[in-house]
């Protein structure tokens, strides 16, 4: 009986030495004991290119409908960037004038400078470069460890997955989330008194609104 029961402990024991190692090596690789998460949106850039033939440096109608149709195919918007390209690095003002009014159907201007891309630019060819980014957050969701025990007074290993699959889904540009908007250095005062004019010209309509003099409205 004796020696059953060592034969017994021995095993409990070996079983948990092989699996305690494997255990803490998992957990201190996926251990966060701050209030940073650890999932962030990653944003990548994809770049689609169309060559135009131009005829004594401008579009014909028949390349113009062409450029059009593929910006339509691209479903272009808010948030992408295009730009021009030309063998000499020197693309004629007519040509360039009908891709920005093309791009202006989209609400969209032109960049000043097109980013690099495989293969040379054809003689006599202008290149359009639609750049798009987008946004996304590896590795979510992630319950690879469990939430219970909680020895090491870590935050989960899915925390941020939300929050931050929201933000990547949602943002309209996501070159925002690399560097932000470059705000006006002044102050305009026809749009930043606006607010408090409405407040001025309101009266209180004694149950925890407001009324807007003229409408009657709250």
């Amino acid at each position: 009986m004796t020696m059953k029961r060592t034969a017994i402990l021995l095993g409990i024991a070996l079983a948990v030495s092989a699996g305690g190692p494997a255990y803490a090596k998992k957990s201190k690789a996926a251990s966060n004991r701050g209030l940073a998460t650890a999932h962030q949106p990653v944003v990548s850039r994809t770049d689609f290119v169309y060559d135009v033939a131009t005829d004594g440096g401008s579009i014909t109608a028949n390349e113009a409908n062409r450029l059009a149709g593929w910006f339509n195919s691209l479903k272009i918007g808010y948030g992408d960037k295009i730009a021009v390209d030309s063998a000499d690095n020197y693309a004629s003002n007519g040509a360039t004038d009908v891709v920005a009014t093309l791009a202006a159907r989209y609400g969209l201007l032109l960049d000043k400078s097109a980013p690099l891309t495989a293969g040379q630019v054809a003689p006599g060819a202008l290149r359009v470069v639609v750049s798009r980014l987008k946004a996304v957050v590896p590795g979510c969701s992630d319950w690879s460890q469990p939430a219970q025990p909680n020895f090491g007074a870590r935050t989960s290993s899915n925390y941020g997955c939300a929050t931050s699959s929201n933000l990547a889904a949602m943002i309209a540009n996501p070159s925002d989330l690399i560097e932000g908007q470059i705000g006006d250095p002044t102050t305009s005062v026809a749009t930043s008194s606006k607010a408090v004019k409405t407040y001025r010209d309101s009266t209180n309509t004694g149950s925890g609104g407001l009324n807007s003099e003229g409408t009657g409205q709250q």
